[in-house]
């Protein structure tokens, strides 16, 4: 049973069709698997019952030949997407206790299609990190680890959880959010792949806010075919989220034609950053390869204000949280410490139930809106993000995609990186300039480095176009091949 871990989405889900297996086999074979990785981290809370029982009723439905795009697949959420009835922490010490009385819309699609909760996993608080470092359920553990080393590695930030839960065999795909580059980045350091669907793709109503201009639902799976499955599961419009967006959603399955040819693929020359490992910058090469031998055609592009992308999101994201994250007050849910008054109730409750990284971010936000600096920092910080989304636009003029590296290295040690915020942050400078444009971008794993540690390789493409990145991301994926599979050392 437990070789039906091994499956994609889109193979367990011709198997259950074909009755080869049943929904609670796959999901029981996957519960074994989550109780074999607990070392990892990746869970916060695990809801085994509740699997057992809604693959039960995917089983009924198959019986009868009916069942939803996703019917009787495990996925792991990030536990950042409110579950009724289920603990929805943030990773934050703040929400202790909190069970929503509601259900987000994206878990909601996908319990619709069919989908099948095994839990809710680890994140970077409040979704704040590059490392999943800064949880206050403790950091998530990377199932990749250097060759001849049995030192533990970061899975990224901030849906580590998802991306170690689908890397280490114990989910077939998870739900991650990509504010900077979230969903991306952990993508590229454990050799899944990732997908941020265009900006109002996914409804964010019912997923706990960061930084709501940027905040995006997406999927986390093994394969580009199965992100697209479970992307179609995820999309939809929602009246009950003024940022979603009116359209119908495609058959993402149906874009991988494998058929590339007389595509142009911009190459952005800003991106090839001072820094980058001579690994990296290899890859990028080869994959620009890859798809020359495909048929796309390769067209050098400028995107000029790249250099400023980081600094205008650690100013425009942080004082969006500074602002969501005044609710978090005691009165409400979650964790109270009282205090001698009201405010003193609100600063203990505050001062204990925020990470040293959430409170970073919100006193950087909070100073960038003060009314002195409003206009120098925030202001400003807006206009360049404009500059840059006009940047997108020209560049798409002339191409239909752009590949770019995912991010600056591979997965880093634990704790490496912790007392340097800023070396922290540059972990997203080839994420971020999508997030602020909205665009849909993709991550896939496209070779290892000398230490046996996956790569990533990123697409971009036009607003709510993601069928010609997935499709590109198909070409991409078939020839670069990767099979590799960490060691599963974590099952001793």
């Amino acid at each position: 049973m437990s070789d039906l871990t091994k499956l994609t989405i889109a193979e367990a889900r011709d198997g259950l069709k074909a009755k080869k297996f049943s929904a609670r086999e796959l999901t029981a074979a996957h519960i074994t698997s989550m109780d074999a990785a607990r070392g990892l981290n990746a869970y916060i809370t695990e809801t085994p019952e509740v699997a057992v029982e809604m693959a039960t009723r995917s089983d009924e439905k198959l019986a009868n030949g009916e069942g939803g795009l996703m019917e009787g697949i495990p996925v792991a959420v990030k536990d950042l997407f409110c579950t009724k009835d289920t603990l929805t922490t943030a990773a934050s010490h703040i929400l202790d206790g909190f069970k929503p009385k509601y259900e987000s819309t994206v878990t909601t699609n996908l319990w619709n299609e069919g989908a099948v909760m095994l839990g809710k996993v680890n994140l970077d608080e409040f979704a704040m990190g590059s490392s999943n470092e800064t949880s206050y359920y403790g950091n998530v553990i990377n199932p990749w680890r250097r060759s001849g080393d049995d030192k533990d590695l970061v899975p990224g930030g901030s849906s580590g959880g998802s991306a170690a839960a689908v890397a280490a065999h114990m989910a077939m795909g998870a739900t991650g959010t990509d504010t900077g580059g979230s969903i991306r980045q952990p993508a590229a350091f454990t050799g899944t792949v990732g997908i941020k669907p265009t900006y109002g793709r996914c409804s964010r109503w019912g997923v706990v806010a960061f930084a709501s201009s940027l905040d995006q639902a997406g999927p986390m799976t093994r394969s580009v075919r199965d992100a697209s499955i479970m992307l179609e599961a995820m999309a939809g419009f929602d009246a009950k989220d003024s940022t979603s967006v009116e359209m119908d959603v495609p058959n993402f399955e149906a874009a991988l034609t494998g058929d590339i040819r007389g595509l142009k693929i911009g190459i952005p020359k800003e991106y090839r950053i001072d820094g980058m490992s001579d690994e990296i910058a290899k890859l990028w090469d080869q994959g620009i390869e890859w798809l020359k031998a495909a048929g796309a055609e390769i067209v050098e592009i400028s995107l000029p204000h790249t250099k400023y992308a980081l600094a205008a999101y650690y100013i425009v994201a942080p004082a969006e949280a500074s602002s969501n994250l005044a609710r978090y007050d005691g009165v409400r849910y979650g964790l109270r410490v009282e205090g001698e008054n009201l405010a003193d109730m609100y600063s203990r409750t505050r001062g204990e139930g925020f990470g040293a990284e959430v409170k970073r971010r919100i006193l950087v936000g909070t100073y960038a809106l003060s009314a002195g600096y409003y206009d120098a920092y925030y202001l400003k910080a807006q206009k360049v993000r404009t500059r840059i989304a006009d940047d997108f636009k020209e560049a798409f003029k002339s191409v239909d995609a752009i590949l770019t590296p995912t991010a600056p290295s591979a997965a880093f040690a634990a704790g490496e990186k912790n007392n340097d915020p800023l070396e922290m942050y540059l972990n997203d400078v080839f994420t971020v300039p999508a997030s602020l444009a909205g665009l849909p971008g993709i991550s896939l794993p496209a070779g290892l480095s000398s230490e046996g540690l996956p790569l990533g390789l990123q697409l971009l493409g036009r607003p709510f176009d993601e069928e010609t990145v997935l499709r590109t991301a198909g070409v991409l994926e078939e020839a670069a091949g990767f099979d590799a599979e960490p060691t599963a050392w974590w099952k001793g």
